[in-house]
């Protein structure tokens, strides 16, 4: 996650809510606003894909020391770049056509211009599953895969910020791939964004929605992970999760990641930080902001500010797998809802 503050701007807050329930085992209750999710052997079927030991294997690999701490343009971040297109070629998931590639370059002098020094040219990863009904609606998946490198000589490998993310969006896009590959792929298609330069201003994020692939009027929402391997001091043990922005721009939003909430894992959802004029400013410090700014909807999740931010002993050790998978699965019930339902969900909030 971004260190540096950004401005702060005024956004106007809402308090709503949902229910639903259904258990990691699969159990299904009667009582849910989800339109599509609830008893949805389908949908079962690919959660259950997200797995805490397939978390940890990729983790392992992004946030080893051969990635040198993935900094922005880096031999080292190309490498978890690199490890991550092989994973969807893999899974048999391709990239945008009219990108071409998975790659999006973001150039160095980009990034200059907006105070990121002398950064090398740096890339987003695009991978992309188009929707059977409704292919022209897109649901972002994000999360950024740099971190701040090697300082020192000492690796600053961020297994949680964001290798916790990154590994995220990999298994939701693996939970989504197994769906299509049953024949019940999501009607919306869905983008999994992993993006450059968030450490040093959100550059790979501000470059996307400058360059979108898919218009930003397409764009339904964007669901980022920053950091949701760990938990911080003010909640340690405990089986939650913050949620910021939800509710900013769509009425809608919240109440559908409420709902998917219960009917999977039940999380504490925490919202101490879903207000824009909070002291850490955290609406505006992810890559998430860069969709707000532009009307899109978005969630982002996060597990709070822990001893090892931002430190070299930001480790895959560290990591709880079982509540990283929670969280991960939590991100693809919302996902799933929001790519399935009738109609896309609504702007209806400045």
């Amino acid at each position: 996650m971004k260190k540096i503050l950004i401005p702060l701007f005024s956004v106007a807050v809402m308090v709503s809510c949902g229910t639903a329930n259904v258990s990691n085992d699969g159990n299904t209750s009667q009582n849910s606003t989800s339109t599509k999710v609830q008893g949805d052997k389908a949908f079962l079927s690919a959660y259950k894909e997200i797995k805490a030991d397939d978390l940890k294997k990729n983790l392992y690999v992004i946030a080893s020391d051969e990635m040198e701490g993935r900094d922005t343009g880096s031999p080292g971040q190309k490498k978890a770049g690199e490890y991550m297109i092989n994973y969807y070629k893999n899974l048999g998931i391709s990239y945008p056509k009219a990108l071409g590639s998975y790659y999006q370059k973001v150039p160095a002098d980009f990034m200059k211009k907006r105070g990121g020094g002398n950064l090398p040219d740096s890339e987003n990863i695009l991978a992309f599953i188009e929707g059977s009904e409704k292919p022209n609606e897109i649901v972002v998946v994000s999360a950024h895969y740099d971190h701040v490198g090697t300082k020192n000589g000492v690796v600053y490998n961020g297994a949680d910020d964001d290798g916790s993310g990154t590994v995220a969006v990999m298994e939701i896009a693996k939970a989504f791939q197994s769906a299509k590959k049953a024949g019940k792929g999501p009607k919306r298609s869905i983008l999994f964004l992993h993006v450059t330069g968030e450490e040093h201003g959100l550059f790979g994020s501000e470059f996307y929605t400058d360059n979108p692939v898919f218009p930003l009027a397409n764009t339904v929402v964007d669901l980022n992970i920053d950091m949701i391997g760990r938990d911080d001091p003010e909640n340690r043990g405990k089986q939650y999760v913050y949620v910021i922005g939800s509710e900013m721009l769509s009425s809608e939003l919240k109440v559908i990641n409420e709902a998917a909430n219960k009917k999977t894992n039940n999380l504490e959802l925490n919202y101490k930080y879903d207000d824009p004029k909070d002291p850490e400013q955290l609406y505006y410090r992810s890559d998430h902001y860069n969709f707000a700014k532009n009307n899109v909807p978005v969630a982002f999740f996060f597990d709070g500010i822990h001893e090892d931010y931002h430190k070299p002993t930001d480790d895959v050790e560290k990591i709880d797998y079982p509540l990283l998978q929670k969280r991960t699965q939590l991100v693809f019930a919302t996902a799933w809802e929001i790519a399935n339902r009738e109609a896309r969900i609504v702007v209806d909030k400045k």
